[in-house]
């Protein structure tokens, strides 16, 4: 019975919050991966672009709640979802066609066009965040738990009760639908087979006769769909913040360069090697341990490695180890 107690407990803290984490991550890190695999440079604007299409999303939300528009016992953000990747692959379009454009006729350095994303990357979050404001935002509406922690202890008889919210089970199945519609796309396709053939011979590409800014801007508007539904799905399961987007990059980043930049399935792996290295290091493992300890020896302290306020710093440190190891990363993406 302890045993069931203390899987329930790590199910309910570690398990499932790394899972829904992950699949945010994921989400992220793929729309790196692309960009770094096709266009050739890191795009540090990702974490804000994430925060522009939320930010439509969470406005046509409201516009819909306040209408009576719902679905039930799903978040409303669903049906307002549309809006905001149009949303965001508006700004991306514009974006490339006045910035990005410039600099690849130039033929500049990557390290160039990172610092121009940089850029690029300040006045996406002053906007955000003039237009929705700095604060917490709540959009989340809808049915809160799938199951709920009491209902639980009163099916099982155990003490411990799990509970699985709704939008935890709604970032997983969006995150699979998302990358299996992605990966039938790179691989079926014409689009798809020519964007990564320009991925991995530019010169060669060109010669075949494949039109380079044709590539470049459907590249950007996969990169707006994915990049808005993480930035949905992540504000939906913690909450809306311009500010926790930028700070997202880390992890994002990290997920990326872990699994290999430039190749999709690295990302998905990177997200969830730094989704649950996360939660793990910071997780109090005490009431876990509580349950599998003998009679009388329970442990005093939260055996916690880390504060929550470190947990980005945890991204950082496996990033590090990556990059000083295995700079390829787990997949053999291209080396950073």
């Amino acid at each position: 019975m302890e045993i069931l107690n203390a899987l329930v407990a790590l199910s309910n803290f570690v398990l499932i919050p790394a899972i829904a984490y992950g699949s945010q991550l994921a989400l992220g890190a793929l729309g790196v991966t692309l960009i770094y695999g096709i266009l050739r440079f890191s795009n540090f604007a990702h974490g804000d672009t994430m925060a522009f299409g939320a930010m439509i999303t969470v406005l046509v939300t409201w516009w819909m709640q306040s209408h009576g528009i719902h679905l039930g016992p799903l978040p409303t953000a669903l049906l307002a979802l549309p809006f905001g990747i149009l949303g965001c692959m508006a700004l991306v379009l514009v974006t490339d066609r006045a910035v990005y454009r410039f600099y690849r006729e130039q033929k500049a350095k990557p390290v160039i066009l990172v610092i121009v994303s940089m850029g690029v990357m300040f006045i996406m979050n002053g906007l955000v965040r003039f237009i929705i404001g700095p604060n917490d935002q709540n959009f989340a509406d809808g049915t809160r738990f799938l199951i709920s922690a009491r209902d639980f202890k009163k099916m099982t008889g155990l003490d411990e009760g799990l509970a699985i919210k709704t939008t935890q089970a709604l970032t997983v199945v969006v995150a699979v639908i998302c990358v299996a519609l992605l990966f039938w796309f790179l691989n079926r396709t014409r689009t798809g087979k020519s964007m990564r053939a320009y991925s991995d011979n530019e010169d060669l590409a060109l010669l075949s006769g494949i039109n380079p800014e044709r590539v470049v801007m459907y590249t950007w508007l996969i990169v707006a769909a994915l990049a808005t539904t993480a930035g949905v799905l992540y504000g939906l399961d913690k909450s809306f913040k311009p500010f926790v987007y930028f700070q997202l990059l880390l992890p994002i980043f990290a997920s990326a360069i872990v699994g290999g930049l430039g190749s999709p399935l690295g990302a998905i792996a990177g997200g969830f090697v730094i989704a649950f290295s996360e939660v793990t290091v910071t997780y109090a493992w005490k009431k876990v341990l509580g349950y599998l300890a003998p009679e009388g020896m329970s442990p005093d302290g939260l055996l916690q490695l880390l504060s929550t306020d470190y947990k980005f710093a945890v991204s950082f440190v496996i990033l590090l180890i990556v990059l000083l190891f295995k700079p390829t990363g787990l997949f053999k993406g291209k080396a950073v």
